[in-house]
């Protein structure tokens, strides 16, 4: 019966080791994470055809529920980048984005995607996994990494360009390039250069000035809310709200 439990309950195994170390490691992470989660979760639910804020509601539950029912230690979860895509992709065709329908079918598209998950596992079915071919899977992630970078060149740019692929997003790209806020897509280049930059640069020139490789490693990690806060603050100090910058409100 304990064996059953533990089996369904991961965090009765690990618990019982837990101490002080750990949990001074899992507040560090914690701290990061929440700094990191919060633009990224943004971002996903825009990419998704949702409002922002469901981005947030989204990365609570499952990091939560991971650190009950998880089995592995390593593994992120909450929303994702290509899930997000996907999502846009399959409700596109069926709903207006920004509609009250939209949402509910999203809860809908969750819902039944949850369900085949867990049926799936019940029936031990994640051998099916071992036929997708390297290739495959690597040409799909390429491409979804296009198309979402592609997607949010209208939001650095601040227009509004549409498309389901990257032949549509490229076009309409194109078609409405003279539209382009010259204060968004100043901030949006800048802090692009920046994130580029500080995944190689930042670490060299903090360690440089003396400071020790835990406090490197924070610092070189909550680099993205850096800049998230600055632009926040850039916004609000020069009032570029009012000069065309789009802001989530």
């Amino acid at each position: 019966m304990k064996t059953e439990m533990t089996r369904y309950l991961p965090i009765l195994t690990w618990c019982r080791a837990y101490n002080r170390s750990a949990l001074s490691n899992d507040l560090v992470a914690a701290l990061i994470v929440t700094i990191m989660l919060i633009p990224q979760s943004l971002a996903y639910a825009l990419l998704a055809g949702l409002p922002p804020e469901a981005g947030l509601y989204a990365s609570i539950a499952p990091i939560m529920l991971y650190a009950v029912f998880g089995t592995s230690r390593a593994l992120a979860v909450g929303p994702v980048a290509v899930v997000s895509l996907m999502t846009a992709a399959a409700l596109s065709n069926i709903v207006d984005q920004g509609s009250m329908g939209y949402a509910v079918a999203a809860l809908s598209l969750a819902a039944l995607s949850g369900a085949i998950l867990l049926a799936m596992g019940l029936f031990r079915l994640g051998f099916i996994a071992n036929f997708l071919s390297h290739p495959v899977i690597a040409g799909f992630i390429t491409a979804s990494g296009i198309i979402i970078a592609a997607s949010q060149l209208k939001h650095i740019l601040g227009i509004d360009a549409e498309g389901h692929n990257l032949l549509e997003l490229v076009i309409s790209l194109s078609e409405h390039v003279n539209e382009t806020n010259l204060i968004t897509a100043i901030i949006g280049i800048l802090a692009t250069g920046f994130l580029f930059w500080m995944r190689k640069g930042l670490k060299p020139l903090l360690k440089r000035v003396g400071l020790s490789d835990v406090v490197t490693g924070v610092l070189v990690k909550t680099g993205p809310m850096a800049v998230v806060v600055a632009t926040i603050a850039a916004v609000w100090a020069l009032g570029l709200a009012d000069e065309g910058v789009r802001i989530v409100g």
